[in-house]
């Protein structure tokens, strides 16, 4: 694998607005594929937690015929672990967004550490949103998103919305969505409040493909429906 001599650019604000000081929390293991039992770092930051192992097998597992090949979207990255798992596994190409400055800045260093291929990922600083509303900044669709924001910023739906308008996810798209509640109600009710939005691009509803819950957090794999 070539050696990562650049780091990605960033297309989102440079500025970090938490000005509290943000150390190193821990580490979190990568758990299978060519990075397996590597770790990457992640800081003590609001809302920010790894998926747990358990889960993260869990929906790989139901990824497994998917994985191979994939442009994938972290959209909310964090520690960065899913994205990381995912070219561990054999995705072709990941896209990591991140909001939090030092928290990007740590993406940049594990993807150096991991010696990913320069031409296999980009890493975004800013708000999911408004980069994904961005057109310049993707030219096609993504086979699998990620939407794990902080539980209490309810950030998978404007996340979802600007996915769709830019038509950036297809009916063959897998979509992981992790929260603290069971999200099928309310995507239902998304559907109809931008019920415009989804005749214009083509989708009639979500299906549900995969759920699970461990502890209190509830994980689902989702794929648009054609209308």
């Amino acid at each position: 694998m070539k050696r990562n001599t650049k780091t990605s650019t960033s297309r989102g604000p440079k500025r970090d607005t938490n000005h509290k000081k943000q150390t190193t929390a821990g580490k979190v293991r990568i758990i299978g594929g060519q990075f397996k039992r590597r770790s990457i770092n992640f800081i003590d930051a609001d809302g920010l937690r790894p998926t747990p192992d358990r889960l993260r097998e869990t929906l790989f597992n139901w990824l497994l015929a998917d994985i191979h090949g994939a442009r994938v979207l972290d959209s909310c990255a964090g520690s960065g672990v899913l994205g990381f798992e995912a070219l561990s596994r054999g995705a072709a190409h990941c896209t990591f967004i991140e909001t939090n400055q030092s928290q990007y800045q740590l993406l940049l260093q594990s993807a150096q550490q991991l010696n990913v291929d320069i031409d296999s990922y980009q890493v975004f600083h800013g708000d999911a949103e408004q980069i994904l509303s961005q057109n310049s900044n993707f030219k096609h669709p993504f086979d699998i998103v990620f939407i794990d924001p902080p539980y209490a910023k309810d950030l998978w739906q404007p996340i979802l919305t600007a996915l769709i308008k830019q038509s950036l996810i297809t009916t063959e798209t897998l979509i992981y969505l992790e929260a603290d509640k069971d999200l099928n109600e309310q995507l239902n009710e998304m559907v109809q409040s931008l019920s415009s939005v989804f005749a214009t691009q083509g989708f009639s509803r979500f299906e549900c493909v995969k759920q699970t819950k461990v502890g209190q957090v509830v994980a689902g794999l989702y794929r648009l429906e054609s209308s």
